[in-house]
Order: structure tokens, then C-alpha cells, then sequence
């Protein structure tokens, strides 16, 4: 018989109305054993949309150029189902003008690039995008799994700053984000609603560390120059602020997947780590992520979805922790990139992420299945990034198949 209920009851402590353990970070139990991203949901129930839909109008009108000369806000864009969205309230519903910025994590899935430029097409929207060299990925994606215990500070890092950059350098004021934490992350909720763009949030939330902190021997600062943040002070004066939609307009991301799906042709593909086909379909290294965070904290992506299913009334907390057993534990195909890319066997690769444990977390499972030798590649079926698929199959062409020298 199939093993039901919390995966690691007995060890961890659960949230009594949804599947989030103890071990989500910042997450608090009230008296009733409920989360905080649940009494979240509840509070956003009773908030005035009305009211704060017109604050965000206000705010619109305020910052939108009156010049004629310039964008009257940014959009940090990957492509995604939120980014697509963000769009479409601020050209469509709002007739603004905004500039798209891209920090492009250079783990572009063709899905994912489909996406993006679809996007870019319907939207009619000017572009800019940095995609920091491989040799660069690679070497902060090696380092940056035994800094914050996952393999993505670049990602981090480079979606916080960068656009950032770009607003101080071309007068934007206003950048436009989708969800923050409040919406389901259970690090926040809508009793403090922020409107002033705090330039550290994403280091606060997920980079943890500034440059300097990941320079080396063989990472310089020059290297990351484009992943500093502008200083507080060129901030200031620039009078850049940023804001998230989801404190001013009822979040639902279902629906609004399903809008953009139909309306503008958004697509969905599978992601490993979840059944859902749509968070992070852009990255082909989203299993990876969620991998790594199922061994340091017990609980991966699927826990995730299923969770906001729960509190959305789509599943019962029984279904939703049998999807969660059926999903966090699988081994991510990705991984095996992963290994390549940065060197290590699949055994540093547990054993870094085991020694990220803290709090309950240390009293999780010390032994996981690890494949001491990388699978042989599979050819059409190995993970990788679509432009690396793309340039190989290339070189395939142009060598009839042969490998090339």
C-alpha cells in the first residue's frame, strides 16, 4: 500500500491546513498550526482590490513620461507566465509604454525562448537583454551551490541587478514586477504592503550574497560587473522605485496562465520536480533547484504546487501530499548537466546541500541514491540548454552526422 500523509511526519512539523513543512524558510505556525502563506491567502480575500487598483493607477499616471521622450516604466521580462501577464496589464489595460529587460540566465529552455520572443512579437515592446558567458555560469554555478545551497546565484542575482542597472542608466523610474513574497511564498503576507522598490530584496530573498562575496581566484568582480547592484546613492538620485502587481490587483495564476495561453499563445511544457507545466518552463535547470532544495529542507516543488492547490480548494491536503511524495524525491534528468558543467560527482553534490542543513532539517535522511558516474549521453534526450542543443545539432548538420573536431 502507498505510503499517504506528510512525507516526513514524525521529524518535521506541517502546516495543518496545507503541505508546507517547518523547514520553508521564514515561514511561522500560528496557534492552529497554520502557515503563514495560508493566512495570507486569507487576508487577501478581505483586502479592498478596488481601492488598491486605484492607488496603482495613481501611481501609473504618476511616473508615466510626460515628455514624450522616454519608457514610462520597465519590466524585467523572462518570458514566463508572469512576465507575459505583466505585459498585458501594462500595455493593454493601461496603455503604457514600457522597455523589457532581460536577464537571460543563459539556461534558456526552447520552450522558454518561444516564450520570450512571443512575448516580445505581441507585445510590440523594445528589448534589452545580458546573457553572462558560459565559462562565467558554469564556475558561479559550481561555487554558488555551497553558498546558498542551490545552484542558481547567478539567476538570483542578475534578475535583482541588472535590471536595476538599466533603469538608473536610462532614467526609467518605475520597474513593475508580477507576485512578491506575500503571494503563497509563506515569507510574507499583505499586512504590509511596500511600494518603494528595496534594492536588496532579491539578495534578501534569494542571492544572500553580493559579488564580492563569490570573487575568487578565478572569478574576478570584472566578471560580474553587470550582477552589482547600483548604489544606494545612484538609486536615490535616479528616483528609481519598483513595485509587484499582486499588492495591487487580485494574483490568481492559474487564471492568468490560462488567459495568456489562450490570448497570446504562452505555452507549457514539462518541468521536472512538479506536475505543473508552467513554473519556470524557461529553465532547463529548474529540476535541479528544486532537487537540491527536497535534500537541504525535505520538500522540493511539487510540495509547493501542491500546497497552493490546497489552499485553492483544487486538491484535498491527502492528494496534495501524495503528489508532493510522488514528485519532490525524483532524481532531475538536469543533473546530469549539472554535474558536467561544474565537475563534481553526484556524492559532493548530496553531501554540499546536506552540510546547508539547519534547524530541523539536520534530523532529515542522511542517505540518498547517488550515481557515482555520469549516465552516457542520450544524444536528442540529454538535458541541456536549447542554444547548446541548437549549435550542436548545427555542427551535426554540417559534418553529416560526423562528430566534429
Amino acid at each position: 500500500m502507498a505510503e499517504t500523509g506528510p512525507p516526513y511526519s514524525g521529524i518535521l512539523k506541517y502546516c495543518t491546513r496545507c503541505c508546507l513543512p517547518e523547514t520553508l524558510e521564514g515561514v511561522a505556525f500560528d496557534e492552529m498550526g497554520i502557515c503563514t502563506a495560508c493566512r495570507a491567502q486569507e487576508e487577501k480575500m478581505r483586502i479592498d482590490w478596488a481601492s488598491r487598483e486605484k492607488t496603482l493607477r495613481q501611481l501609473f499616471e504618476k511616473y508615466r513620461d510626460k515628455t514624450g521622450q522616454n519608457y514610462d516604466c520597465m519590466v524585467p521580462i523572462s518570458g514566463g507566465k508572469d512576465s507575459t501577464f505583466q505585459l498585458h496589464v501594462l500595455t493593454r489595460v493601461y496603455g503604457l509604454k514600457p522597455l523589457a529587460v532581460t536577464f537571460n540566465h543563459n539556461w534558456y529552455t526552447e520552450t522558454g525562448l518561444y516564450n520570450l520572443y512571443n512575448a516580445l512579437e505581441k507585445f510590440d515592446v523594445d528589448h534589452i537583454m545580458f546573457t553572462p558567458n558560459r565559462r562565467l555560469v558554469n564556475q558561479l554555478a559550481r561555487k554558488s551551490l555551497g553558498a546558498i545551497g542551490d545552484a542558481c546565484w547567478h539567476c538570483h542575482m542578475g534578475v535583482g541587478a541588472f535590471p536595476l542597472q538599466v533603469a538608473v542608466k536610462f532614467g526609467v523610474r518605475l520597474l513593475v514586477w508580477g507576485d512578491s513574497v506575500s503571494e503563497g511564498d509563506g515569507r510574507g503576507d499583505y499586512r504590509a504592503q511596500v511600494t518603494q522598490y528595496d534594492r536588496d530584496y532579491f539578495v534578501k530573498y534569494s542571492a544572500r550574497f553580493e559579488p564580492p562575496a563569490m570573487a575568487d581566484d578565478q572569478i574576478s568582480l570584472r566578471d560580474m560587473s553587470l550582477f552589482q547592484l547600483p548604489s544606494r546613492e545612484e538609486i536615490e538620485r535616479s528616483g528609481v522605485v519598483g513595485i509587484h502587481l499582486s499588492n495591487f490587483i487580485f494574483w490568481d495564476e492559474e487564471r492568468q496562465m490560462e488567459f495568456v495561453k489562450k490570448t497570446y499563445g504562452w505555452r507549457e511544457d514539462h518541468v521536472e520536480g512538479t506536475y505543473k507545466g508552467y513554473k519556470s518552463v524557461e529553465c532547463v535547470m529548474a529540476g535541479v533547484h528544486d532537487y537540491a532544495k527536497f535534500i537541504k529542507r525535505g520538500f522540493g516543488r511539487g510540495t509547493d504546487h501542491a500546497s497552493a492547490d490546497v489552499r485553492a480548494g483544487l486538491l484535498t491536503r491527502e492528494e496534495g501530499f501524495a503528489l508532493a511524495r510522488e514528485e519532490d524525491s525524483k532524481r532531475p534528468a538536469a543533473l546530469d548537466y549539472y554535474l558536467k558543467i561544474t565537475g563534481m560527482t553526484e556524492r559532493e553534490f548530496i553531501e554540499t546541500l546536506k552540510a546547508k542543513r539547519e534547524g530541523k532539517a539536520l534530523d532529515l535522511p542522511s542517505d540518498y541514491p547517488a550515481r557515482e558516474a555520469p549516465r552516457p549521453a542520450q544524444t536528442e534526450l540529454e538535458v541541456k540548454p536549447a542554444i547548446v542543443k541548437f549549435l550542436e545539432g548545427k555542427a551535426k548538420e554540417e559534418t553529416g552526422g560526423r562528430p566534429s573536431a
